[in-house]
């Protein structure tokens, strides 16, 4: 193991203490003295301050060479401006490494039975003979920190966590190696127990913070995992699922920056709130290359708002759907009964009509489908098939000699009439995803058509009445008036639902872009086969280590076709992204078209699957993790189990032991390493003029609140008039609420309280989240283990059997 400095004349406190090595870990006297601990915290103060003057200097030497590429000459020759823009990024990347260290340098060290020590921090560090000074959190050699436990210390002799009030180390735990630990109490075995604990008992802030300081064995194992194949992490709540997805992000991104810069990472949530809830982490570990979306906005151009009755997400989540789509597609290509009339050269003195028979048009129909293409890019095979037995008709009946340059050039002389135009509209129209679904919502006969393996009801929740047109979205797309069809759907059926993405993503596949101009010619050809290769040399005389662009990237911006935007700006706006891996987060609640949206995100099938199958409340969600994987990775997955609860204290768990049992006998909980100290309770209050009783319960519970935040959790079925009756008392926001994070209270359901934490819980009406849907005990589940200090139950009808150990007020 490196020493921990070559420089005992840089950093004497730290290079020189022999307390640590003095006093083994057993010397458990020698360990606890006043004196020891105030000598120890001096000399780690010594040493992480001078960490802190590298990394200035470091800070420093990197902004000076940002200014220097950003102040070269705008102008410059093609060579120049392309060398300062890849410096320049390479610059930001590392400025932004180093500014995340500011959320803790160093937390820990690790020294072995010689006293060789290793300090363990954010990012890595070295003195001017490139001996490490400080380990990066995500390198092998920094491995040994969260793995040694007391039964299997491997060459760790010693341990020590530290914990930091801005640059000041202000205490410190040390885990003790070759002496027995304590037996039967909740904590034994825990990594850092002291700062682990801190950091749980900590009043919630509104964001996610990393937990790369208090890393516990089971967790980083998971985070380490290799990256080919999906791996499922199922486990139960508080378990830090999400937090362990994050890292594991990190982690991949270090580890593999080569295979996974270029493509980035895709981290789906499951709602918008839930992004802002978990958006600092990742930049806090210094990595950028990471895009956090939900599948509500997965889809470039839409954003879903639109609610869904339970039964419509069900039936849009259904795998059958692909089919739907299909038959729906195939509804709008019209055949004429026996014949269609168009007139051709009306702006010529040769007039002519024409009959346009079944059998044509079949076969304009049969040309479309040969060319495998998608529905938009094979209509150009329909229209030539039209026009040239057109042409060729024509040029028999005007008699002569037949000319086949002058049937061509009549040919495509009619692509261009009006009439032949609108014949291909009805044959093979032209559409976006938007516009075929809006065909299929709003048309019963197109429903019944499309669904014939569905129910009547399952149709008819689909259904929508079409908005007038004052009242309509926008048209998103990008092609003119003149070239949209004409007798596609012009109008959007109502917002799109977060059920409606994953359709119309399904649907862009079917249809295919939307036909485009010519390609390049051979002089343009030429002169970017040239830009690449100077790109090429560019990148690798001053591109070292900017792994996630590359030449073609780079000759593409000097084009004007692309900037060298961030990665997760770029990925973003691009349905046909292809990532090096994806994060799904909350997984169990994902219906099997969201699969097929996803999957086709990551060809590769790199995956990382978080959920717990206890917790599933979508109504087309998970009930075993086969269901979402065997069909596109059969045989790639595996599954690891998170196994202790950190969030939720014991007293509350035990509450939910009666909810568990109800979702399946064989359920076990996951083990809560603390208790709370505040037996969760339940108040029962007046069935009469609920509203203002239950308004006059909540606001006293608030008002009674030390600090923290808290949520109140209700059933998704609840009148508008009682949410509104709660939402106005002070500082409370709803979900929605652009400010929700940030309020000392908020109001939601259990399915949008997924993933977040809270000090406080108020469970408002348990029997009607129970008998809100099917999954009703699922949502109880999620509602009761969201605090992390206090639950209560306020109830007006009786108090549902399965929470029998709520304690009454």
């Amino acid at each position: 193991m490196p020493r921990s400095s070559s420089s005992p004349s840089e950093f004497p406190a730290a290079a020189t203490t022999g307390a640590g090595q003095e006093a083994l870990p057993g010397d458990a006297g020698a360990r606890t003295s006043e004196a020891w601990r105030s000598a120890e915290l001096r000399a780690e103060n010594a040493y992480v301050g001078a960490l802190y003057d590298r990394l200035e200097d470091q800070r420093a030497l990197a902004a000076a060479r940002l200014r220097e590429t950003h102040l070269q000459d705008q102008g410059g020759t093609y060579q120049a401006r392309m060398e300062r823009d890849t410096l320049e990024l390479h610059h930001t990347r590392r400025l932004s490494e180093l500014h995340a260290a500011e959320y803790g340098l160093c937390f820990g060290r690790i020294e072995n039975a010689d006293g060789e020590r290793r300090y363990i921090g954010r990012i890595a560090l070295a003195d001017e003979e490139h001996e490490p000074l400080l380990t990066d959190w995500r390198a092998p050699a920094a491995e040994p920190f969260y793995r040694a436990t007391p039964a299997a210390p491997g060459a760790v002799a010693a341990r020590r966590h530290l914990r930091s009030k801005g640059r000041t180390v202000v205490d410190f735990d040390d885990d003790a190696f070759g002496v027995s630990a304590p037996q039967g109490r909740a904590g034994a075995g825990l990594s850092g127990e002291g700062a682990l604990l801190a950091s749980l008992t900590a009043a919630r802030t509104g964001r996610m913070g990393d937990i790369v300081a208090t890393i516990q064995a089971e967790q980083d194992r998971v985070i380490r995992s290799e990256l080919g194949g999906v791996l499922v992490v199922q486990g139960g709540p508080g378990t830090g699922k999400t937090v362990v997805a994050l890292h594991r992000a990190a982690y991949l991104l270090y580890t593999h920056r080569d295979r996974l810069a270029k493509r980035g990472v895709l981290v789906i949530g499951p709602n918008t709130t839930f992004l802002r809830y978990i958006d600092q982490v990742l930049p806090a570990l210094g990595e950028s290359e990471v895009v956090l979306s939900s599948i509500g906005v997965l889809h470039p151009g839409v954003t879903a708002t639109g609610p869904d009755t339970p039964g419509a997400a069900a039936v849009k989540g259904d795998a059958r759907m692909v089919g739907v789509l299909a038959a729906a597609l195939a509804g709008l290509r019209q055949l004429p009964e026996e014949s269609w009339t168009i007139t051709v050269g009306r702006r010529s003195s040769r007039q002519e009509e024409l009959q346009v028979g079944r059998a044509l048009c079949e076969r304009a129909h049969a040309a479309a489908h040969r060319s495998g293409e998608p529905h938009n890019l094979a209509r150009p095979e329909l229209v030539e098939r039209l026009t040239s037995e057109l042409a060729l008709r024509i040029a028999r009946e005007r008699g002569g000699e037949l000319d086949l340059d002058a049937v061509a050039d009549l040919a495509d002389a009619l692509v261009d009439e009006p009439d032949v135009q609108a014949l291909a509209d009805r044959l093979w129209p032209l559409l976006t995803p938007e516009q075929l679904l809006t065909a299929l919502y709003g048309s019963a006969e197109l429903l019944a058509a499309a669904m014939p393996d569905f129910t009547g009801a399952e149709r008819a929740a689909l259904l929508r009445e079409r908005p007038a047109p004052e009242q309509a979205a926008p048209d998103r797309t990008a092609q003119s008036r003149t070239t949209r069809s004409r007798t596609a759907p012009e109008q959007a059926a109502g917002p799109w639902t977060v059920a409606d993405v994953p359709l119309l993503d399904e649907a862009a596949e079917l249809l295919g872009p939307l036909p485009g101009g010519a390609g390049a010619d051979r002089a343009a050809a030429v002169a970017e086969a040239r830009e690449l290769e100077f790109a090429k040399l560019v990148l690798e005389d001053f591109g070292e280590g900017l792994v996630e662009i590359d030449a073609e990237m780079l000759a593409r911006q000097y084009r004007g076709e692309q900037s060298l935007r961030p990665l997760a700006e770029r990925a973003a706006e691009d349905r046909t992204w292809a990532y090096g891996h994806v994060i799904v987060d909350e997984a169990q609640e994902l219906s099997p078209m969201d699969w097929r949206m996803l999957t086709r995100r990551c060809p590769g099938r790199s995956m990382t699957i978080v959920g717990d199958l206890a917790q599933t409340g979508a109504p087309a969600g998970l009930s075993s993790w086969g269901e979402a994987l065997d069909e596109y990775t059969a045989g790639r997955w595996r599954t690891v189990e998170l196994s202790v609860n950190y969030r939720t204290p014991a007293e509350i768990m035990r509450v939910t032991e009666g909810v568990l049992r109800t979702l399946d006998p064989e359920l076990g909980a996951p083990v809560a390493v603390r208790g709370g100290g505040i037996p969760p309770w339940s108040l029962r209050i007046p069935e009469g003029d609920r509203g203002p009783a239950l308004r006059s319960a909540v606001e006293k519970e608030i008002a009674a609140l030390d600090g923290g935040r808290t949520a109140v959790i209700h059933a998704p079925t609840w009148p508008a008039g009682l949410v509104e009756e709660l939402a106005g008392l002070d500082g409370v926001a709803v979900f929605d609420d652009p400010s929700a994070l940030d309020s000392p209270v908020v109001l939601l359901t259990a399915g949008q309280s997924k993933g977040l934490e809270f000090d406080t819980v108020l469970v408002v009406e348990p029997a009607e989240i129970l008998a809100a849907h099917n999954r009703g005990a699922n949502d109880l589940y999620v509602a009761l283990t969201r605090a992390t200090k206090s639950l209560g139950v306020i109830h007006s009808g009786d108090l549902p059997e399965l929470l029998a150990g709520l304690e009454p007020r």
